[in-house]
């Protein structure tokens, strides 16, 4: 099976901007670390950008929170995807770009785990490809709105649990890099 792995939002904005990630602590690394194996093993990696506009309060396009991280802009990588919204199919060339590949299976890291992650997640189902979804290379902070409040540890859980339920397979980094053997 063919498979590519999404970078998804790997962007300043998480990092020095307004919604730092907190949790898993070594999400960052683990990512950098899946992206040097699917090179090793000549796994396409697609890198999802997301824009908003320019008077939004984050992700606001050309803003130094807008930029990619520099660590996953200096691998090499196929192709480099703009999202508005936060399920990378919508309104984008992503299923387009896997089809003309032959790609049938997708590997989700990035940010955030219950947002883009999850949205492309169980859009990727929808449309018919197998997802493997990293545990340890997504990640969130902590979430606090109307609806009322959650710890990032938590809520990421709740992401995985809610995932190997039917929209993907959850694995570690480690997991799926031993996989690929």
């Amino acid at each position: 099976m063919k498979r590519a792995l999404l970078v998804i939002d790997v962007q300043y904005e998480y990092f020095n901007g307004a919604l730092p990630i907190s949790y898993p602590h070594n999400s960052f690394e683990n990512i950098l670390k899946v992206m040097d194996t699917a090179l090793e093993k000549k796994i396409p990696i697609i890198i999802i950008q997301h824009s908003n506009a320019q008077d939004a309060p984050t992700f606001r396009k050309g803003s130094a929170e807008w930029n990619v991280h520099e660590d996953v802009l200096g691998k090499s990588y196929d192709c480099i995807i703009e999202k508005n919204l936060p399920g990378s199919f919508t309104d984008t060339p992503l299923d387009d770009y896997l089809k003309e590949n032959n790609i049938e299976s997708l590997v989700i890291c990035g940010y955030m785990s219950q947002m883009c992650c999850d949205t492309t997640a169980r859009q990727a189902l929808h449309r018919g490809y197998g997802v493997e979804f990293l545990s340890d290379a997504t990640g969130t902070l902590d979430i606090s709105n109307y609806a009322g409040d959650i710890k990032a540890s938590e809520l990421h859980k709740a992401v995985l649990i809610t995932q190997a339920m039917r929209f993907s397979k959850v694995l570690s980094s480690e997991e799926w890099i031993s996989s690929l053997k």
